[in-house]
């Protein structure tokens, strides 16, 4: 791949974090593309060293970046970042080893919530300092408007608000005049609300409200498992003819361990590979949760607090691969390496898809109007205009979750 070129010429210029020219990366129809018009695949890995921001340590993202160029991958997923910070010498880092990055636009006091779902100026306005900060980067792959804000059937109300947030975030990027960094929504693998969730943020019609990616975090292969076992088969069955890019933005099951990461293998052939772009393994960093590929020491008390040391687990150092996981991951990308199809054979022929309507399983019925900024579930409810289907707008949704509390209390009951 292109991002191969780019390490090698950081190697031959004597070291890595000189920021190497990385080919800027878009989205066309269901596929990702580089600037050179080569297909672009994610083997990506989950980066959150520090809380608020991984992205501010120079010297710790060029020994980072050194370890993550030996693994394979070329994107790291960034959950949170300081907009007021400076993140230069990080991004020419990652950027000297052929990696790209996904940041999360939102903050921890910015996200869109489930059960009080608003999108006000706040927001907007923080989200688009988060976009000002890192669109000069080419190696800025997107921009996340959420993360998992969608976990219960009870919370679907909430997805307006993403959708709207996408549209304005999408919008302000236009109007800055900025390259066209796709922006997308990482949902959690409910089952019975992911199939209504993506279809929902991806129809209508209107290319302008819907996401330009969608991605999902998805646990559901834990090896030994296979592509019917672990439910990939149904995962592709529903993801066919996607009218954007489609990814796991999550995904790498610790259970029962040791990871074998043979589902990379199905991301990455047939049929598969014609549908979904790649991968985001979870995570660079060994905590609490043991899914880390990497260690910097010994876990700790959690009662020792230092400027390296948040939640029992040392932040900052040499890293050192948790075996077998890292090498078990190693192995897997080493063998996978696909070309995609050339953006010039290339021809868009999908369409968005069709708003689902209200159900056991999802509360927003059909193509509601997308709340304006400022709007509350409780005012968008009050304020809805009928649109061209005949839809009451977001009113809606507050009207279907009535007509079907009964039926969620009785199949909750069943459950």
């Amino acid at each position: 791949m292109r991002c191969a070129t780019a390490a090698q010429a950081a190697i031959l210029y004597g070291a890595v974090g000189i920021e190497a020219a990385l080919p800027t990366v878009t989205a066309v129809g269901n596929k990702f593309f580089t600037s050179e018009g080569n297909q672009f695949f994610i083997k990506g890995i989950a980066y959150q060293l520090q809380p608020d921001d991984p992205l501010i340590d120079t010297d710790q993202c060029n020994r980072d970046a050194k370890l993550m160029k030996s693994l394979g991958a070329n994107v790291i997923r960034i959950y949170h970042a300081d907009p007021d910070a400076d993140h230069g010498g990080c991004m020419s880092a990652f950027a000297g080893v052929g990696v790209y990055t996904l940041i999360d636009l939102d903050t921890f006091n910015t996200q869109i919530l489930p059960n009080n779902p608003q999108w006000n100026r706040t927001q907007y306005d923080t989200f688009a300092k988060v976009m000002d900060a890192f669109i000069q980067y080419d190696n800025v792959l997107g921009f996340f408007i959420g993360n998992e804000v969608i976990l219960q059937k009870n919370q679907s109300e909430a997805a307006p608000f993403v959708k709207a947030a996408a549209h304005d975030m999408k919008a302000y990027r236009d109007s800055k005049g900025y390259r066209k960094v796709p922006i997308g929504y990482s949902a959690a693998d409910i089952k019975e609300l992911r199939p209504m969730l993506q279809d929902y943020l991806t129809c209508g019609g209107n290319e302008s409200e819907i996401v330009d990616f969608f991605a999902l975090n998805s646990y559901s292969w834990c090896d030994p498992s296979d592509y019917e076992t672990s439910d990939y088969e149904k995962l592709q069955e529903q993801a066919e003819n996607f009218p954007v890019p489609i990814f796991f933005s999550e995904t790498g099951c610790n259970k029962p361990g040791p990871r074998l990461f043979e589902d990379q293998s199905a991301i990455f052939s047939d049929p598969m590979l014609s549908t979904w772009s790649g991968s985001i393994v979870y995570e660079w960093i060994q905590e609490q949760n043991d899914y880390g590929l990497v260690s910097y020491g010994e876990e700790v008390a959690a009662t020792v607090t230092s400027g390296d040391v948040f939640d029992g687990f040392t932040r900052k150092g040499t890293p050192t691969p948790v075996s077998p996981d890292f090498e078990n991951l190693k192995s897997q990308w080493a063998t996978l390496s696909p070309t995609g199809v050339a953006s010039s054979d290339y021809t868009p022929s999908v369409s968005t898809r069709d708003c689902p309507a209200s159900s056991s399983g999802w509360l927003v019925d059909g193509n509601v109007r997308l709340p304006t900024l400022g709007e509350t579930s409780a005012t968008a409810s009050a304020t809805g205009d009928s649109d061209e289907n005949g839809s009451s707008g977001v009113r809606e949704i507050v009207r279907a979750r009535t007509r079907l509390v009964g039926v969620l209390m009785f199949f909750m009951f069943w459950l």
